[in-house]
């Protein structure tokens, strides 16, 4: 156990998100979401959802600052506008831990499974809600001034 650390917080999810660099991108998906077949490591949270999850995550992971989206959802339905309740709880945590205005990118369905092989590792939730999958680019960590 650590003082100020999330305990949701695993050595191996810290140590992944430790050794991520400005612009890797990390997947953090719902239970449907077939995380083994993206080829990269997948950290398994057990029983959190996705909210649970990013609100740990986010505590210690910047989020890009450069980019114009560096939180992007997978699209619902087919539809960019559609949202979940559950993205739209997520995209709430996201802006109150991002110094910067904060508006999704949106992933179509299937773009987003051939994202999934270029980031850097997947966190795979048993969030129960379908379309709760997500793309969050790293950003950097400047000196506190």
């Amino acid at each position: 156990m650590l003082k100020g650390v999330d305990p949701l917080l695993s050595g191996d999810l810290l140590k992944i998100l430790d050794d991520m660099g400005h612009g890797d991108q990390l997947l953090v998906v719902d239970r449907n979401y077939p995380a083994v077949s993206s080829g990269r490591p997948v950290v398994r949270l057990g029983e959190v959802g996705v909210v649970r999850a990013l609100t740990a995550i986010l505590s210690v992971f910047p989020l890009d600052s450069f980019v114009e989206h560096p939180l992007e959802r997978m699209e619902v339905e087919g539809d960019p506008v559609r949202t979940t309740p559950v993205q739209d709880r997520v995209l709430e945590i996201a802006r109150a831990a991002h110094p910067e205005p904060l508006a999704y990118g949106v992933v179509p369905r299937l773009d987003f499974y051939d994202r999934a092989k270029q980031v850097f590792a997947v966190v795979h939730t048993l969030e129960t809600e379908p379309y709760s999958c997500f793309v969050l680019q790293k950003g950097v960590v400047f000196e506190a001034r």
